[in-house]
C-alpha cells in the first residue's frame, strides 16, 4: 500500500501545482490592461523625449507600425516612415 499512497499523494500534489499555476496565470492576465497602459504612456513619453520609433520598437518588441498606432492614440503624430524612424 505504500506505493499506492505515495502515488496518490504525488497525484494530489501535481493537481495542486496545476491549480496554483492557473491562479498565477489569472493574476497575470488581470495585470495586463494596466501594464499595457503604462507601457503606452512610456512609449509616448520616450518619443516626446527624442526616442525614435525604431528604437522604441526594438525595446518594446512591438513593430514600428504598432508603435505609431500607440503614439497616435496618445495624441502624438509620429513622423512618417523613413524620416525619424531609424
Amino acid at each position: 500500500m505504500g506505493d499506492l499512497e505515495a502515488a496518490a499523494e504525488a497525484y494530489r500534489a501535481a493537481l495542486q501545482r496545476v491549480q496554483d499555476g492557473l491562479a498565477e496565470v489569472a493574476s497575470a492576465r488581470a495585470d495586463v490592461p494596466q501594464v499595457r497602459l503604462r507601457l503606452a504612456a512610456a512609449i509616448v513619453a520616450a518619443y516626446r523625449g527624442g526616442a525614435r520609433v525604431g528604437e522604441i520598437a526594438r525595446v518594446t518588441g512591438y513593430g514600428r507600425e504598432q508603435v505609431r498606432r500607440i503614439l497616435r492614440a496618445g495624441g502624438v503624430e509620429p513622423e512618417s516612415a523613413g524620416t525619424a524612424d531609424s
